[in-house]
């Protein structure tokens, strides 16, 4: 087994644990109303942060600027235009693509 799998298995292995550990921490109790809203909320700031980290850290040495940023600026101007999620997608593929013929 390679270096990789092991990674990925252990991974995995903390993700179920993770998982697991709300439940069992909680008891069968709920959460109050302002807790579930923050939890709401962290999966499209982890989302947003992971984007923008691959939009922007190619390079250990600073921030890149290419093509990617112009599929993210199409992607969300399409979200503002409340577009679909698979036009929103398409378009924001398409302009890089373009971007990066053209480049």
């Amino acid at each position: 087994m390679t270096a990789v799998w092991l990674m990925i298995a252990a991974l995995c292995v903390g993700t179920v644990a993770l998982k697991a550990a709300g439940p069992a921490t909680l008891r069968g109790r709920r959460p109050s109303r302002r807790a579930m809203s923050v939890i709401a909320l962290v999966a499209p700031a982890v989302l947003a942060s992971l984007v923008l980290y691959q939009t922007f850290g190619d390079t250990p040495s600073g921030i890149t600027v290419d093509a990617r940023l112009v599929g993210l600026l199409v992607a969300g101007a399409a979200i503002a235009l409340r577009a679909p999620v698979l036009v929103v997608v398409a378009a924001a593929a398409l302009a890089t693509a373009l971007a990066r013929a053209v480049a």
